[in-house]
């Protein structure tokens, strides 16, 4: 996936990519999370997130993202590339981009090298049931939204 821009727009902000200012605060705030999850663990607001380690994708440089993640079985685990709803968020384009070069972080349980897999029609179906049982609000979301958000099955390398 090289193309980060989507046509969905319904129920988001009207103005175009983020700018270096608001990266700059999101990456801030990410860093942020990744320290409480560090420290106190993983739940936040009644879901678990663990912090994914991708590459840049123009830049090459290392990235750590808190990822709401869902089980799905004793070693894989589903993360779902919402982004606001308007585009493909930053972490899932570099995930895409240099899956080779992608881990998690999980408390308790340390680095794990992961392999991503985008998950497509019934697979992708499956899992979105297990998603929206799990946390009603993606349903919520996907339906403001006019693209259909990317799901990734998250397995050890």
């Amino acid at each position: 996936m090289t193309d980060n821009k989507q046509a969905g727009s319904r129920g988001q902000r009207k103005s175009g990519s983020p700018g270096a200012m608001s990266r700059w605060v999101q990456r801030r705030m990410n860093a942020r999370t990744n320290a409480r999850i560090r420290r106190k663990g993983g739940r936040v607001m009644g879901m678990d997130l663990l912090i994914l380690q991708t590459v840049g994708r123009q830049t090459g440089q290392p990235r750590e993202t808190p990822v709401t993640w869902f089980a799905n079985g004793e070693d894989d685990w589903l993360i779902v590339a919402s982004g606001g709803g308007r585009r493909h968020p930053d972490w899932y384009v570099n995930l895409m981009a240099h899956p080779d070069r992608a881990s998690i972080e999980l408390p308790g349980r340390g680095t794990v090298p992961v392999t991503p897999h985008r998950l497509d029609g019934a697979d992708r179906e499956q899992a979105w049931q297990r998603i929206v049982d799990a946390q009603p609000r993606y349903a919520k979301y996907q339906r403001k939204s006019d693209r259909e958000y990317p799901v990734v099955r998250l397995t050890p390398r």
